[in-house]
């Protein structure tokens, strides 16, 4: 088969095979045959081969090992810095199909020198090359704390704070998702994409037209603002506030949640930013994002509001007089009871046995039996905060599940206590 051939053969953009086929491909010899075309004299060929590895690589795990195990990886990040913006992007693309699997793949890429090498591509004068690079780079960063660091320890990241403010929308996407992969699995990963300014450039992005990259936005700042008090308030400082309600009224059902989930993310932390955002009018809006929605995009507001409620009572009131409670309470019943059966943070639920339905009460009630039984600091916290007394008072059906909850609570305790 001459090179033309493979060149054309190879290309598997537009095929839709099952997954032994392409598996059969590579023990036929696929990856010995294109691992001399990225060397091949005629550059299109090179391209060529480069695409239709990650498209192959793409495709699933065992393939991507295929490529790893080909010694294929060296050769592409040696020629990576010297070829053409075409096959750059060619390789990066490589690179991102391999890493995205899982973290021993992207573990392989890092031990064969890639990063430094699509840092490098990140200053390219190609936005093409920048954001194949950036793509490549948010794919390995975003499996664990060590190979976010490894990306960070490469000089990624103040160069896709400068990617971030080229004018391609592409780029810049691309350029905040790697910055929210970057920072979201610990503070000191955050905190570095701080210090390098991104919290500033990603908030006046905040009201760009463009729903994708609004999402990114915002995704990196919650990410940004999740870890401590300290890195949610530098995001609040970016005066992101009244403008990230608005992201709460878009068309754009992700915008919508990214920006319940950064109120949420903020609010959690103290009273005094539950505050904050309680004054500028924080909760009618999430209380309206939530009765315009349906599904899973309603559960960070339902959550943002239990963290206000839970800090104190008169915040836990602020959210109780709002107009619109009630109404955006029965609407988002089922949502609720989700959110209930999974949560054990059980500040965040004490509220609620002072407010809520029938209907709600049950699976609340549900959660601390639960939790109690197994927790003893936190059958402590529930009789001085006055919720075992409350639980005395709720009534229920003799042998419905209510009751059976109760019993569960009220065994936890001393009968003279429970009296």
């Amino acid at each position: 088969m001459c090179k033309i051939d493979v060149k054309f053969r190879i290309n598997v953009k537009n095929f839709h095979l099952p997954c032994g086929l392409f598996s059969s491909w590579c023990n036929s010899g696929v990856m010995s045959l294109l691992r001399p075309l990225l060397l091949d004299v005629v550059p299109t060929i090179q391209q060529t081969a480069a695409l239709a590895l990650g498209r192959l690589a793409n495709y699933n795990d065992d393939l991507a090992e295929a490529v790893v195990k080909g010694d294929i990886l060296p050769q592409l990040v040696c020629s990576l810095s010297e070829q053409n913006r075409f096959y750059k992007k060619a390789a990066a693309f490589v690179l991102r199909a391999v890493g995205k699997h899982s973290p021993q793949l992207a573990q392989a890429i890092v031990e064969c020198g890639a990063l430094e090498t699509l840092v490098i591509c990140l200053e390219d004068f190609d936005p093409g090359v920048k954001e194949a690079a950036a793509w490549a780079l948010g794919y390995i960063a975003r499996h664990n704390s060590e190979l976010s660091q490894a990306v960070v320890d490469a000089g990624a990241v103040p160069l896709l704070v400068l990617c971030i403010q080229e004018p391609e929308i592409a780029l810049k996407r691309i350029a905040a998702s790697t910055l929210s992969d970057i920072s979201k699995h610990s503070p000191e990963l955050a905190q570095t994409v701080v210090d390098a300014g991104a919290i500033a450039y990603l908030a006046q992005m905040i009201l760009n037209p463009d729903a994708k990259l609004k999402r990114q936005v915002l995704s990196a700042l919650s990410q940004i603002a999740k870890h401590s008090v300290d890195l949610a308030e530098l995001v609040v400082e970016a005066e992101i506030f009244p403008v990230v309600l608005t992201c709460l009224k878009d068309s754009d059902e992700y915008v919508k949640k990214n920006g319940a989930t950064l109120i949420r993310e903020i609010a959690k932390h103290s009273p005094e930013l539950s505050q904050f955002i309680v004054n500028a009018g924080g909760v009618a809006a999430v209380i309206d994002c939530i009765g315009s929605c349906k599904g899973t995009v309603r559960l960070p507001g339902i959550m943002m509001l239990g963290y206000v409620a839970a800090h104190s009572e008169n915040l836990s009131m602020a959210v109780i007089v709002s107009k619109k409670f009630y109404f955006a309470f029965q609407q988002t019943k089922r949502a609720l009871k989700n959110i209930l059966q999974k949560c054990t943070y059980l500040p965040a639920l004490e509220p609620l046995l002072h407010d809520a339905p029938p209907n709600i009460l049950k699976h609340i009630v549900g959660q601390f039996s639960k939790v109690l039984p197994h927790d003893s600091k936190a059958r402590r916290l529930f009789v001085t905060t006055g919720g075992l007394k409350k639980v005395q008072e709720i009534k229920a059906e003799p042998g419905s599940l209510l009751q059976e909850y109760i019993n569960t609570i009220n065994n936890c305790y001393p009968e003279e206590i429970v009296r």
